[in-house]
C-alpha cells in the first residue's frame, strides 16, 4: 500500500489525504494543554577551572652525560662574567756594564724617579754589594737588618726589605758580597730573584735593577729576571770594550736561561761634547750599534755628584736643572720604544 507509487520509476503521484501518522500527531497535540513560555534567565557563567597541579618529577640525583662533557651556555656565559682580570706584571729593566764608574747607579735612580714623575709605580732593587743606590736614597747599607742578601739566600719574602723613599727600593747590604758563595750549592740559584719578583710584580709597572760591575753570579740574577738590559756606557774608549763581553754573557743567557731578554739601549754616559775623544767615542757606537743607542745624551754634570749626598735623586735635587732634564727625556725615548 503506501504514498508512494512503485508502479513507474518517472511519476510521483501525491494525494491530497493527509497522512494517518500525522493526523495521530495532531489529536496528541490537541489533548495535551499547552506549557506556559517561562521568561528567559540570564545564562549562568561558566566555573572557573581549577588550576591543574601537575606533580613534579623526583629529581634524579644522576648527572646527565651533557653535564659531564661540558658546561651548560648559561653556566659558560657566568663563568665568563666572574673570571678575573688578568694581572698586569712589570716591566723589568736591567742597567749593566762589567765596567765601573760608568753611571748605571745614576741612571737606574734618576730614570726609576722619571718613570714615578710620570705616574708610574717603580720599585728599584739594589743588586751590587756597595750599596751605593741604597745610600742615595738615604739609607745607610751598614745598619739595615735585612737586605737582598735575606732574599736571595734564604728566600725571605722580598716585601720585607722594600723601604719607600722617592720610589720604593729594595736595599743592598755589605752581606751581599758573600751572596754569590752562599748561594753556591743552591738549586735554581740563576733564578733566585726571579722567583723573588713574582711576589710583587703585579704592585708595579716598572722594576729597575742595579747590577754590580761585574758578570758574576748577581748579574745574572739580574739579567734571567728582566726582560729588556739598559748599557751604560762611558763615552770612551776602555769603557766601550766591556761591550762585547756584556753581548757573550746575554747570548748565554738567552739560550740558556732567559730566551726573552734583549738589549733595549746603549746610552752614552758622562759625555763632555769639548772634547774630541768624546765625540768620536759616540759615532764608533753609532758605527757599530746603529739604532740600539739612544738618541738620548747624559752628559757630565756636578749634580749627579752632589745629589747622593743629600740622599736623593738629581730631579728631587735640582728638579729644574739640565742634568734632571736630561733623564726626563730618557724616560720618553723609553716609554716611546715600547709603544712603537
Amino acid at each position: 500500500m503506501g504514498f508512494l507509487s512503485r508502479k513507474t520509476k518517472s511519476q510521483t503521484v501525491v494525494t491530497d489525504e493527509p497522512h494517518p501518522i500525522v493526523e495521530e500527531l495532531q489529536r496528541l497535540e490537541e489533548a495535551v494543554p499547552a506549557k506556559p513560555v517561562e521568561p528567559e534567565k540570564p545564562p549562568v557563567p561558566a566555573a572557573k577551572p581549577e588550576p591543574v597541579v601537575v606533580a613534579e618529577p623526583e629529581e634524579d640525583s644522576r648527572m646527565k652525560a651533557s653535564e659531564l662533557i661540558t658546561p651548560s651556555r648559561h653556566e659558560a656565559v657566568e663563568e665568563e662574567a666572574e673570571a678575573p682580570a688578568a694581572v698586569k706584571h712589570a716591566e723589568v729593566i736591567a742597567f749593566a756594564n762589567q765596567k765601573g764608574g760608568v753611571a748605571k747607579t745614576t741612571t737606574t735612580l734618576n730614570l726609576a724617579v722619571s718613570f714615578a714623575e710620570l705616574g708610574y709605580r717603580v720599585l728599584c732593587i739594589d743588586m751590587d754589594p756597595q750599596g751605593n743606590l741604597t745610600m742615595s736614597q738615604g739609607v745607610d747599607p751598614d745598619t739595615v737588618e735585612k737586605s737582598l742578601y735575606d732574599v736571595l739566600v734564604h728566600d725571605m719574602p722580598i716585601s720585607e726589605i722594600i723601604q719607600h723613599r722617592e720610589i720604593d727600593i729594595a736595599v743592598a747590604s755589605i752581606d751581599l758580597a758573600g751572596a754569590e758563595i752562599a748561594m753556591s750549592t743552591k738549586i735554581g740559584r740563576e733564578r733566585s730573584l726571579e722567583k723573588a719578583l713574582r711576589e710583587v710584580s703585579g704592585d708595579y709597572d716598572y722594576v729597575c735593577i742595579d747590577t754590580p760591575p761585574s758578570l758574576g753570579l748577581l748579574t745574572i740574577n739580574a739579567l734571567t729576571a728582566a726582560s729588556k738590559v739598559i748599557v751604560p756606557v762611558q763615552c770612551e774608549y776602555l769603557s766601550m770594550r766591556g761591550l762585547v763581553q756584556l753581548q757573550n754573557t746575554l747570548k748565554m743567557i738567552q739560550e740558556n736561561l732567559n730566551p726573552d731578554v734583549k738589549i733595549e739601549g746603549i746610552l752614552p754616559t758622562m759625555l763632555d761634547a769639548r772634547t774630541v775623544h768624546a765625540k768620536e767615542a759616540v759615532e764608533i757606537l753609532e758605527e757599530n750599534f746603529g739604532d740600539m743607542v739612544f738618541k738620548s745624551r747624559i752628559r757630565k754634570a756636578i749634580k749627579f755628584a752632589e745629589a747622593p749626598v743629600k740622599g736623593s735623586s738629581v730631579l728631587k735635587y735640582d728638579s729644574q736643572s739640565n742634568a734632571a732634564n736630561y733623564y726626563r727625556e730618557l724616560a720618553k725615548e723609553v716609554l716611546a720604544n715600547e709603544s712603537a
